[in-house]
């Protein structure tokens, strides 16, 4: 499984590291049932420590998005669509926040980002 994790970021490791987990899970690249890696493994992987890693599975479980066995590892739960939808749609409202705050910050007016969206949607 490929992490990348941005040191130049504002957002913490644990969330890098848990956004493109939860990422993979929604985009269907991780299935339920699918082992994920230990945390001491994807900590020595990414070059991190152990209590990032368990903050970010931590992060994961708490959001439902995997579970863990004692002893055995973390896991890809099952994923209602109905749930996976809202989860999708939390996500594009976050990423269009920071889209309207940047455009703001640059002064593009509504009606330029409108046309914006709507040609990049198109593509």
């Amino acid at each position: 499984m490929q992490i990348i994790i941005s040191n130049n970021s504002k957002e913490p490791i644990y969330e890098q590291i848990s956004k493109q987990i939860q990422s993979k899970i929604l985009s269907g690249e991780l299935t339920e049932g699918t082992a994920l890696p230990s945390i001491r493994q994807l900590a020595k992987d990414l070059r991190i420590s152990v209590i990032t890693t368990k903050r970010a599975y931590e992060e994961l479980e708490k959001a439902g998005f995997i579970y863990l066995i004692v002893g055995k590892g973390s896991y890809v739960a099952e994923q209602n669509l109905d749930v996976i939808r809202e989860k999708k749609l939390r996500v594009i409202e976050e990423q269009l926040s920071a889209v309207i705050s940047n455009s703001k910050e640059i002064g593009l007016s509504y009606e330029e980002l409108q046309d914006l969206l709507k040609l990049l949607y198109e593509e």
